[in-house]
C-alpha cells in the first residue's frame, strides 16, 4: 500500500484528469478507500484502518485539492451516517448501569486531553487563541476506539461488556465536543474574527487579486488607471468595509479553498495577483493554483529574498519583494538630497537594481550566500573587545632582564 500510494496514485489520476470527467476522478477515489480496506482485511486487519491508510495516501496526492473538492458533496452525508451509526451502538442500558463511572471518566479524560493538546500547541508555537480553538476540538475519544475495542474484546482482551462501557465513553465524548466548542469561545484573548457571508456575484475579471493590504491597493490604483478589470478577494470583514466607503466592491473569501478560487473566476483571469502579507499563506495559494489551475499565470507578492528564490523555484510567471521598490526609491531621493543630480541618482538606482537580479539569479544556483562580492559595504573596523570592569590586579608578564613592564588594558 505505500508503494501503491507513492508510485501508482500519481499518474493513475494524472490518467484519469486528461479526460476531463469528473465522475471518473470520483469513482476512481471510492476505488482506492474500497481497495485498500478490502486489501487490509484480506490481510488480517482492520478496514477501518484501510480506509485510514487510502485517506492518507489521497491526501498526499498532487490531486488531493481537485478530490477535496470533488467529494465535497458526499462529505456531510457521510458523516451524518457515521456519526447515526454512532449513536445506534450506544447501548443506554449500559451507560444506565454504569453512570456513577462513566460521567467522572468522560470528563476526566477530555479534560486531561484539552489541556495536553493545549500545551503541545503552545510549545509548538500556536498563539493562545488557536491552542484553544483546537484543543476544544479535540477532546473526544477517537474513532478508532470503536475498532479497537472491538477487536481487544474479540480476542480476549476483556470482558464485551468492559468495551461496551469505552465505547460509551467514547461516544459521549463526541456528544459534548460541541458544547466544549462553544465554551471555548470565552477563553479567546482579544477581538473574536468577523466572518461575513460569501457572495461572488459579479465576479470574474481579466486579473483576480488575492489580498488587498497596503500593496495590494496600490497595485490596484495602477491596474485600474490603466482600463483593466480587476476582482479583489480578501478574508478581513474590517478591510472590506473600509474599501466599500471608497466605493471599492471587494469580495470576502478565503483564497486558500479551492471553491471561493472557482467561484471568484480563476478559469476566466489572464492573471492571478497575489498580494497576501504572510508568507505561509502566500505560498499555500501559490501551490493550490499551481496545481490545481497550471494555466493560471501568477504575479506575486514576495516577503523577502529567501521567499523571491523559493516562488521561483515554484516558476511563478512574476515576483517583486514588498520593500525592494520603496527602498531602492526612498535611497536615490536620499542622494538627491545630498546633492546629487536626479540623472545620476536615477543611474544608481538603476545599478543597484540589475545588481540585485544577478544575485538572485546567482543565488538561485549556488544558495543564499553567493554573490556577496556584488554588494556595496562600508569597511568593518576591527572590534578589540575590553572588559566592563578594570582588573584589579594586573597580568604578570615575562619581560627580558631589564625590560620596562607597562600594565595597559586586557
Amino acid at each position: 500500500m505505500v508503494l501503491a500510494g507513492r508510485y501508482l496514485l500519481t499518474p493513475m489520476f494524472q490518467i484519469i484528469a486528461m479526460t476531463g470527467a469528473r465522475e471518473v476522478m470520483i469513482a476512481a477515489a471510492l476505488l482506492v478507500v474500497l481497495g485498500s480496506a478490502a486489501a487490509m482485511q484480506a490481510a488480517g486487519l482492520s478496514m477501518a484502518m484501510g480506509a485510514f491508510l487510502s485517506g492518507v495516501m489521497l491526501a498526499e496526492s498532487s490531486y488531493r485539492h481537485e478530490l477535496e473538492a470533488d467529494i465535497e458533496p458526499f462529505r456531510g452525508l457521510l458523516l451524518a451516517l457515521f456519526f447515526m451509526a454512532v449513536g445506534l451502538s450506544l447501548d443506554i442500558h449500559v451507560i444506565l448501569d454504569n453512570v456513577l463511572f462513566i460521567i467522572p471518566a468522560v470528563l476526566v479524560f477530555m479534560i486531561v486531553k484539552t489541556g495536553v493538546i493545549y500545551a503541545l500547541c503552545r510549545i509548538w508555537g500556536s498563539s493562545h487563541n488557536d491552542a484553544v480553538q483546537i484543543a476544544f476540538l479535540l477532546p473526544q475519544g477517537g474513532e478508532f476506539a470503536f475498532v479497537l475495542f472491538t477487536t481487544a474484546a474479540a480476542a480476549g482482551l476483556f470482558e464485551a461488556s468492559t468495551a461496551s462501557v469505552l465505547i460509551a465513553c467514547v461516544t459521549l465524548s463526541m456528544a459534548l465536543t460541541p458544547l466544549g466548542s462553544t465554551l471555548s469561545r470565552r477563553l479567546l484573548h482579544g477581538e473574536k474574527r468577523e466572518e461575513l457571508a460569501e457572495d461572488f456575484e459579479g465576479a470574474g475579471a481579466d486579473v483576480l487579486m488575492i489580498g488587498f493590504s497596503r500593496f495590494g491597493q496600490i497595485a490596484s490604483q495602477i491596474l485600474l488607471a490603466g482600463g483593466t478589470s480587476v476582482t479583489v478577494i480578501d478574508d478581513s470583514p474590517e478591510r472590506i468595509r473600509q474599501a466599500a466607503n471608497f466605493g471599492f466592491r471587494i469580495y470576502f473569501g478565503d483564497g486558500t479553498r479551492r471553491d471561493v478560487l472557482v467561484s471568484s473566476g480563476i478559469e476566466r483571469a489572464k492573471i492571478v495577483a497575489i498580494c497576501t502579507q504572510k508568507r505561509d499563506t502566500t505560498d499555500r495559494i501559490v501551490d493550490l493554483v499551481r496545481s490545481e489551475f497550471p494555466s493560471a499565470k501568477l504575479y506575486v507578492r514576495s516577503y523577502d529574498r529567501i521567499h523571491s528564490l523559493a516562488l521561483r523555484d515554484k516558476e511563478v510567471a512574476y515576483e517583486l519583494r514588498e520593500t525592494l521598490e520603496s527602498g531602492l526609491l526612498f535611497g536615490q531621493r536620499t542622494l538627491e538630497a545630498l546633492g546629487m543630480s536626479e540623472n545620476d541618482a536615477h543611474e544608481i538606482s538603476k545599478d543597484i537594481r540589475r545588481r540585485d537580479e544577478e544575485r538572485l539569479q546567482i543565488q538561485a544556483v549556488e544558495g543564499i550566500r553567493a554573490g556577496r562580492e556584488m554588494l556595496f559595504n562600508s569597511p568593518v573596523q576591527p572590534v578589540h573587545p575590553e572588559p566592563l570592569i578594570k582588573p584589579k590586579r594586573a597580568p604578570v608578564q615575562e619581560e627580558p632582564a631589564g625590560a620596562t613592564v607597562s600594565v595597559g588594558k586586557w
